[in-house]
């Protein structure tokens, strides 16, 4: 097997990407990007227990969650920024790429990125779980409830750099755009064009007032017709999703990852706009700054597209075997064959192909313990768990061997075990409220 070196700045974004997911819960506890500290998590119902295995077969990783499906993959998807922190910075250290990524500006786009793309998958979860439990539910209110604590960590944002009344002034904003693209949801649910149009008349009020908003805290720098242009494509490709959502169409996942890709490149305009008129250090376009943006994009866009499919396999009927779940499958898929051509540009075809065995093998172990957990079989439960355990040392070996020691294995291993331990607890709780508690 070959050592890895890459020598280019592309090749720094490929290796991260590369790597990334093998790293993914390394960070700090406290996410500095979005201000959000994960609370301690209770282990739920389907950990295994002492005995439930032979003498060297326990799994060392045990599934932490909170019971809230959506709180916990929120958790999930909070290490990410800082793990794509701090992979950026290595890197860029590494092969001299320009730019800062610890700057303030860097932190800027980094934490808007985070938070923009946030609200369009919990935004989707929401309005799919609404179309599964009615838009009247518990279940419902507590995905709603989690994309409310996304909206108060932007308006946390907004408000450090422009006030505390200027906060509440964008909250109340943000709030009420969340409250026509619900009204928008249940028309389309409904067949309802005419609430559907009334709906998209509010959404289209709301960009100009919202780019009002943005002009006037930016100095001028952030124009009102530009962030207005931006949020109609917001609008219309969120709508779009929920259109595929309504009719139950197996594009929809693709449809959201298309809505939550468009925000990643308003993040990094408002993010310029803001920098420049607060004089904030770093520039948020610069190579390092960049790097570490798209890093933080992709890690956190996976673990949603994970959470969504397992969702998906809850839901729909017929399971893990239904046309909705391999359409979800597929597009979380899509990121598997991208991070492994990654590998293989880095490290030769071989290993890129290696890479895409070992990766999809590791989300089949998460698809069969999902499947364990709603039919109550703690045995396989249990299994799962300790095809994920022993993954952890396979991914370890892997990294160590290709990036030529300089990503010791151990080190990649416990990372691993935070992603596999958050990721298993959210899946316990999607478990309890939309399997068990139907």
């Amino acid at each position: 097997m070959s050592t890895l070196r890459p020598t280019r700045t592309s090749a720094a974004v490929a290796a991260a990407l590369a790597l990334t997911l093998s790293l993914a819960a390394c960070g700090a506890d406290t996410d500095e990007d979005t201000g959000a500290t994960p609370t301690q998590q209770e282990t739920t119902t389907m950990a295994p227990e002492p005995d439930a295995m032979e003498d060297g077969e326990m799994s060392a990783v045990m599934p932490m969650g909170t019971g809230d499906p959506f709180a916990d993959a929120r958790t999930a998807a909070q290490h990410m920024p800082e793990t794509a922190a701090t992979l950026a910075a290595g890197f860029a250290a590494a092969l001299d790429i320009p730019g800062e990524v610890d700057s303030d500006a860097a932190t800027l786009r980094a934490t808007m990125t985070s938070l923009l793309q946030e609200h369009v998958y919990l935004a989707g979860i929401a309005v799919a779980t609404g179309y599964t439990t009615g838009l009247d539910s518990p279940e419902f209110e507590a995905a709603a409830a989690t994309l409310d604590d996304n909206s108060v960590a932007l308006a946390d944002a907004v408000g450090s750099l422009a006030g505390d009344e200027q906060r509440e002034a964008f909250l109340a904003l943000w709030r009420e755009h969340i409250g026509y693209f619900v009204d928008y949801a249940a028309a389309a649910a409904e067949g309802d064009d005419a609430g559907k149009e009334a709906a998209l008349a509010d959404l289209q009020a709301y960009t100009q007032d919202a780019g009002a908003f943005f002009e006037e805290v930016s100095g001028g720098e952030l124009p009102a017709a530009d962030i207005a242009a931006s949020l109609e494509m917001h609008v219309s490709t969120l709508g779009a999703a929920i259109d595929d959502l309504a009719a139950g169409s197996p594009e929809a996942y693709a449809s959201l990852r298309e809505a939550a890709a468009h925000v990643g490149e308003g993040a990094a305009v408002i993010s310029g706009g803001l920098a420049t008129a607060t004089d904030m250090s770093g520039d948020p376009a610069d190579e390092a700054a960049t790097l570490r943006a798209d890093l933080t994009a992709l890690l956190q866009e996976h673990v949603y597209l994970a959470g969504v499919a397992v969702f998906t396999a809850y839901t729909a009927e017929g399971g893990t075997e239904s046309e909705a779940f391999t359409a979800a499958a597929e597009v979380l898929d899509a990121n598997s064959v991208a991070l492994s051509e990654a590998v293989g540009s880095l490290a030769g075809p071989e290993q890129g192909e290696a890479f895409l065995g070992l990766w999809r093998e590791h989300i089949g172990y998460f698809v069969d313990y999902a499947v364990a957990v709603s039919t109550g079989d703690t045995e396989a439960a249990d299994a799962a768990l300790t095809e994920l355990d022993a993954y952890r040392g396979e991914a370890g070996a892997f990294f160590e061997e290709i990036s030529g020691g300089e990503l010791p294995a151990d080190a990649v291993a416990e990372g691993l075990a935070m992603h596999v331990q958050t990721l298993a607890g959210a899946i316990d709780s999607l478990n309890a409220a939309l399997v068990q508690g139907s």
